[in-house]
């Protein structure tokens, strides 16, 4: 989906196909068929974007075989599909039964990371509409937390200038700008995005900056306004936004709120759960921590790190932190000019949800994806962006 903002250019919002298990090329063209179309007609439009995921098979088969991503475009383009923008950020098994930690590796400290982003870019300059010459790929932000040093960190940033480099080189060969976002995370080495800004100046380059993935930023009690402008005194370009809500409970010491809260304790994604105290913030790594004794303070709000679809929020008493991304994306493109023109829903977590709340089969999954998109397009529209055919 397309919007045409008040300074006259293109803002691309998109829906990210990480809900969708798929290792293989094959894995994904039957996603395009059997979800990604469906959502589109759902809207009644004749284009949809998708922020693509693509596993590491998939992604090796397409950069070594020109035909395959000769096919791949055609097919998006049979199904009136476009891709600005990839997720670079799972390598593989997303679509496990457990993912927790694994989806930290490999890290930035690791040349396979490397490797793979650069192959991502490779693709999306392939898969660019004609008449788009930009595109963003969001990544990890640099490691899960435990396992980084000051060892790691030096082969990390030499990594990401690497990248830069390739960056260049790509937008010389094909005339296509593809820039790579890091994506705060909590319990990771960048975890809020002040926590970005040493390491992304340390690299020094336009081509890597940051993706605000609003859950994210909510998980971790951020400003969303300071957060921004922190960025921006930093010079740290805003690559890409991810639109998405974190679980919230008000009242975390009452036995009902809790009882609520480990409906949503499941064994697939790992949860990260915080608190803001006077002390600054506490957290746990999951959400069964968190419920576990005495594991994090309960006098005021938790926030957890799971994505719960946009427009249904959980009952009472808890709800979702979509506030915080109507406020994030009141800065981000609600101003003069854009902070960032690529915007991602990304609700992965549906079929994590609890038993009542999960949709049941592919038809209720597609509207619950429609749902999400509708919500986030009448967010634009009302900051004053116009959609276009």
């Amino acid at each position: 989906m397309r919007f045409r903002h008040p300074d006259g250019s293109t803002v691309h919002l998109a829906y990210c196909t990480n809900v969708h298990p798929a290792e293989t090329l094959d894995g994904v063209l039957a996603q395009l068929r059997d979800h990604c179309e469906p959502v589109r007609r759902r809207l009644g439009r004749d284009r949809l974007g998708i922020g693509l995921w693509l596993a590491k098979d998939a992604a090796r088969a397409l950069v070594t075989d020109p035909a395959a991503l000769r096919g791949l475009r055609c097919e998006l383009e049979r199904r009136g599909l476009e891709v600005v923008t990839l997720n670079g950020f799972p390598y593989e098994g997303f679509g496990a039964e457990e993912v927790k930690y694994r989806v930290y590796t490999p890290d930035w400290a690791d040349p396979e990371r490397l490797e793979h982003t650069a192959a991502l870019a490779r693709v999306l300059a392939g898969l660019l509409p004609e008449d788009v010459t930009e595109g963003s790929i969001s990544t990890l932000p640099l490691a899960w937390r435990t396992a980084y040093d000051d060892e790691r960190a030096e082969p990390a940033r030499t990594a990401l200038r690497t990248l830069a480099e390739r960056l260049d080189a790509l937008e010389e060969l094909t005339g296509r700008s593809i820039r790579v976002a890091l994506e705060p995370e909590p319990g990771c080495v960048v975890e809020t995005t002040r926590d970005a800004i040493a390491p992304l100046t340390a690299v020094g380059h336009d081509r890597i900056g940051i993706c605000v993935d609003t859950c994210h930023l909510a998980t971790s009690f951020e400003n969303p306004g300071t957060a921004l402008d922190d960025l921006a005194r930093a010079g740290v370009p805003v690559v890409k936004s991810q639109l998405s809500a974190a679980l919230h409970a008000e009242q975390p010491h009452l036995p009902e709120v809790r009882a609520a809260l480990a409906a949503f304790a499941e064994p697939r994604f790992l949860h990260q759960t915080r608190t803001a105290t006077a002390a600054g913030l506490r957290g746990t790594d999951d959400l069964d921590e968190a419920l576990a004794g005495d594991a994090l303070p309960d006098a005021g709000p938790w926030r957890s790190h799971f994505h719960v679809p946009l427009h249904a929020a959980p009952a009472a008493p808890l709800t979702s932190t979509l506030p915080v991304l109507t406020s994030a994306l009141t800065r981000l493109v609600g101003g003069p000019h854009p902070l960032t023109r690529h915007l991602e829903v990304e609700t992965y977590t549906w079929q994590a949800l609890p038993p009542e709340l999960r949709p049941r089969g592919r038809a209720q999954l597609a509207d619950g994806i429609a749902a999400e998109l509708t919500l986030a397009r009448d967010l634009l529209t009302d900051l004053g962006l116009k959609e276009l055919p």
